[in-house]
């Protein structure tokens, strides 16, 4: 009984984690290229490379908790909570 808890319990963490890479490299996608160096971080075509790598990692649910598997996660969490969070402010009209 314990293997398939932990067994569902990867498969909901490699679903969160996939879903969480997939999200920040498609937002990435989607911010103006101008806003990135903007709010001094770098350029749009390394996070754009960044994220498309955590994303790759996320693919394979063998990588969700080994090293490069959570640095993945961790690239994504800096990208959604503060590169586009600054993104957002600088380029969001406040009215």
């Amino acid at each position: 009984m314990f293997g398939t808890v932990q067994d569902l319990v990867l498969l909901a963490l490699w679903v969160i984690t996939l879903a969480l890479k997939g999200y920040a490299f498609i937002d990435c996608l989607r911010r103006p290229q101008q806003a990135f160096p903007a709010v001094g971080r770098q350029t749009k075509i390394l996070w754009l490379a960044i994220t498309a790598i955590a994303a790759l990692t996320g693919l394979l649910p063998s990588m969700t908790l080994n090293l490069i598997g959570i640095a993945g996660t961790v690239v994504a969490l800096v990208y959604l909570f503060d590169v586009r969070t600054k993104i957002i402010d600088i380029t969001s009209n406040r009215w």
